[in-house]
């Protein structure tokens, strides 16, 4: 994901990097140059005239937009989920944290929880992205639970366990009274339901069917505008088709980034900088600094 500031005007018409532009450039070059074959032809092929006006693609073209706009806010809904979830993780983490501090008899002993949190959290971050999450757990977890975790079929909840294992261990060792165990526990359940929200989300993707026809369509409206705009336009017609191809190939695109939230496209959440995040949050109540390298600029977002 990228951050910036509000960019001016003027460099928001020229903006590159994290726009879907790169992704849709072979297929807007290849409308465009069609649409000026058919132009340079008067709308002929192979000595047939195609007698067709604009009244079509303007009744095709609203029901597309309408098909396209509806399919965005459900890849953005499910984006914006997956974002509210991982703010989930990085709040639990920490109340979790402060709760293993005040509530125990021996604050030094919350360390090893805290240590199991933030190895949760980059857990979370690998196993969303199908990545090794080896680097990272080496800084927090012992060499047999870094082993527990990445061999695991899901390490997230692996070390959500570990996590779970520090309150029966203080339990047992009358760091923590009873009593305050539901608090704990409260909690924990909270990181797991985030935990259960990400992988439905993951995998769980938009009905492939329903891809599949608007991809058909905007497609087959995009080769066929041409042949409805020449007779009213003329040589402006390889400039309009370029500019309504880009607005559906566009919005295409980026419904298809946001669908996979957890990916690594431009437009995707900023998994390392919000495990990071958490890391450095959970690590300030224990006044120790973060110990993995903060993500650049470029993958960093706010909590």
């Amino acid at each position: 994901m990228i951050v910036r500031p509000k960019l001016h005007w003027l460099r928001m018409l020229f903006v590159w990097r994290g726009s879907v532009l790169p992704i849709i450039m072979p297929q807007l070059i290849a409308t465009t140059a069609f649409a000026v074959v058919i132009t340079m032809l008067h709308g002929a092929i192979l000595s047939w005239k195609v007698s067709l006006n604009f009244v079509p693609f303007s009744l095709i073209g609203i029901t597309l937009a309408i098909f396209l706009g509806f399919r965005n806010s459900t890849a953005y809904a499910r984006y914006w989920e997956a974002r509210t979830l991982l703010g989930t993780i990085l709040v639990g983490s920490r109340n979790l944290t402060a709760q293993a501090i005040s509530l125990g008899n021996d604050p030094q002993a919350a360390k090893t929880l805290a240590y199991r949190l933030c190895a949760f959290a980059h857990a979370v971050k690998h196993q969303l992205r199908g990545s090794d999450p080896q680097a990272d757990l080496q800084h927090f977890l012992s060499a047999e639970e870094v082993q527990q975790v990445r061999t695991a079929r899901y390490p997230a909840s692996k070390a959500l366990v570990l996590t779970n294992q520090w309150i029966g261990e203080n339990l047992r060792s009358g760091n923590l009274q009873a009593p305050t165990v539901p608090a704990l526990e409260q909690s924990l359940a909270h990181l797991g339901m985030s935990l259960g929200g990400c992988e439905r989300i993951a995998s769980t993707p938009i009905p492939f069917t329903y891809s599949v026809i608007i991809h058909r369509s905007i497609y087959l409206y995009c080769f066929w505008l041409p042949f409805g705009l020449q007779d009213a336009i003329g040589y402006m017609t390889p400039v309009i088709v370029c500019i309504i191809a880009y607005t559906f190939f566009a919005l295409e695109a980026l419904g298809a980034q946001l669908e996979d939230p957890f990916g690594t496209e431009a437009n995707d959440l900023a998994l390392s900088a919000i495990a990071f995040t958490v890391e450095a949050s959970v690590l300030e109540l224990l006044d120790e600094a973060p110990r993995t390298v903060q993500p650049e600029l470029k993958d960093f977002v706010l909590p």
